[in-house]
């Protein structure tokens, strides 16, 4: 069963906006609050990628790729992460990947295909 569920995928046109969204319905609040978060992306024939997380101390790290228009938040009450991402250009085509991860975890989900295409 997969701990984590995204969704808010789709197909846009170059300069488009999408919010993904990524929550844990089977993973307990206090669970959750101890996951590392973060969002990861493949685009076809390369390899995964990652695109935004949290780090241990609450910031956040981008990738250089989408910096400045990729933003990564989150709502511990709901479980659920966000990558809204703006100015979508077609390199950022691929499936977009929730991952949680702590020592002991390394949580996935099954992926949400953005497309970017005119």
């Amino acid at each position: 069963q997969l701990q984590l569920v995204e969704s808010g995928g789709g197909s846009v046109q170059p300069g488009g906006s999408l919010r993904l969204s990524c929550t844990a319905p089977r993973i307990i609040l206090s669970t959750f609050w101890t996951l590392t978060m973060g969002w990861y992306r493949q685009a076809p024939g390369k390899q995964r990628e990652l695109v935004a997380t949290f780090t241990n101390g609450g910031s956040t790290n981008i990738a250089d790729a989408v910096k400045g228009r990729f933003t990564i938040s989150k709502n511990n009450s709901k479980k659920t992460i966000y990558l809204q991402m703006n100015s979508l250009q077609p390199e950022d085509t691929g499936v977009y990947y929730c991952r949680g991860t702590t020592d002991e975890r390394d949580y996935w989900g099954q992926g949400t295909q953005v497309t970017v295409s005119s």
